[in-house]
């Protein structure tokens, strides 16, 4: 999968095999242009062909040292020559992916330290993942270098040195950089583009300049002391910054921002975390104005201070917030709330604590009760619960079960 593309070749063996209920065929060739999946690089898509006929190749793997090539149908004739083919758009994508993995790599060491190694990696088509040693969150800045150095690697368009078959001793003085945990045998294969060096397997661009450009999309946490970054590069790279321009073009366009847009957005940001304070504090003294109501509406129900009604609110927050106002207002209290907000019915079911010996007055089974009726459901605790809905006409319903449950109380 190194030097060629196509290739002449001949079918060596093959074998049929049955994936998901789906007969496919493995074939092994004399000699193969097509990289099986190996160090986290994805293998090669193509074809081969006779004469007659083209026959896709799928996917291709590695296996107890062979290359297996996945088809759907096999030649008719399997002797004689065929010609194989490999997607050459699809392995350049591939190539250029893996290639930023290493300049990656050294980029990384240089901004955040020689701790950094590599702990996995995969590349494909349409980005690169890349995973590594690192004790946190890297910030704004420390991505911003590490692309910058990328990217500059690739402006200087360093060639690709290659080194088959070199004694691991020899690798080692070169200062090739070798995976924790990987088998190396006595020869190995060293990719170097100037100060990055390491043992590799893969594919590789000729020269850096063939990835054109490096953009980094998420950096993300595997694990404990473990770091994922997943970039893109080409054509890849040049749709994600067209994306994120056009994001900012729509965003000036409704905020008919001029000049610093990140000023426009901070100021709207914090006009609107005033106006949420001020809301805040009209529905709080909106609050208080309804707890003084609802306590005229109190009547008792077999020693019990009753209080069932449907009320105005635009938050179900608001809700609970009367619903605890209420309580330190007595130490008898049964109350049911509901509200209709945004066309969903919310209930809330509050007990003080002096009743709760009674194991019929446990607000967590009352609501689960009285929540058919809005045709939802909910829970919560002894002394409070809540549920949701979607039948709002069914409020005044689930009120008057809970109001039958303290009538029906012995």
């Amino acid at each position: 999968g190194y030097d060629v593309l196509e290739t002449q070749i001949k079918i060596f063996k093959y074998r049929k095999i049955n994936v998901k209920g789906k007969t496919v065929f493995q074939l092994v060739f004399n000699t193969t242009p097509f990289y099986g999946e190996s160090g986290g690089q994805v293998g090669d898509f193509g074809y081969i062909e006779d004469n007659e006929k083209k026959y896709s190749i799928f996917d291709t793997q590695k296996e107890n040292g062979l290359i297996i090539h996945y088809l759907k149908e096999l030649p008719k004739q399997l002797e004689g020559n065929f010609k194989a083919i490999v997607d050459s758009n699809r392995r350049i994508n591939i190539t250029n992916h893996h290639t930023a993995t290493h300049l990656l790599h050294y980029a990384l060491r240089k901004v955040l330290g020689s701790h950094v190694e590599q702990k996995g990696s995969l590349v494909n088509t349409a980005s690169l993942r890349f995973d590594f040693s690192h004790f946190q969150k890297l910030t704004t800045e420390e991505i911003a270098k590490a692309e910058q150095i990328v990217n500059r690697l690739i402006r200087e368009n360093i060639s690709l040195q290659e080194y088959r078959e070199t004694p691991i001793k020899k690798a080692q003085e070169m200062g090739a950089m070798a995976l924790f945990g990987e088998k190396y045998g006595d020869k190995v294969r060293v990719i170097r583009f100037g100060d990055s060096v390491e043992l590799c397997g893969g594919t590789h661009a000729k020269a850096t300049g063939q990835l054109g450009l490096f953009k980094i999309t998420q950096e993300t946490s595997v694990a404990a002391g473990i770091r994922r970054i997943e970039a893109v590069v080409g054509e890849k790279a040049e749709a994600f910054v067209d994306d994120k321009l056009l994001t900012l073009r729509k965003i000036e366009g409704l905020l008919k921002a001029k000049g610093d847009l990140a000023k426009n957005v901070s100021q709207i940001i914090d006009e609107n975390q005033q106006q949420k304070k001020k809301l805040e504090s009209l529905q709080k003294e909106a609050a208080k104005a309804q707890v003084q109501e609802l306590k005229n509406y109190s009547r008792k129900i077999n020693n019990i201070s009753f209080i069932g009604e449907k009320i105005k609110v635009d938050d179900a927050s608001v809700l609970k917030d009367i619903a605890f106002q209420l309580k330190k207002g007595f130490d008898d209290l049964f109350l049911v709330l509901g509200a209709a907000i945004n066309n969903k019915a919310h209930i809330i079911v509050m007990i003080s604590d002096n009743l709760l010996e009674n194991e019929k007055l446990n607000a967590s089974k009352i609501i689960k009760e009285i929540s058919k009726h809005i045709k939802g459901g909910g829970g919560g605790q002894a002394f409070f619960a809540s549920a949701g809905g979607i039948d709002v006409n069914g409020i005044e319903k689930a009120i008057t079960e809970a109001k039958n449950i303290i009538e029906n109380l012995k």
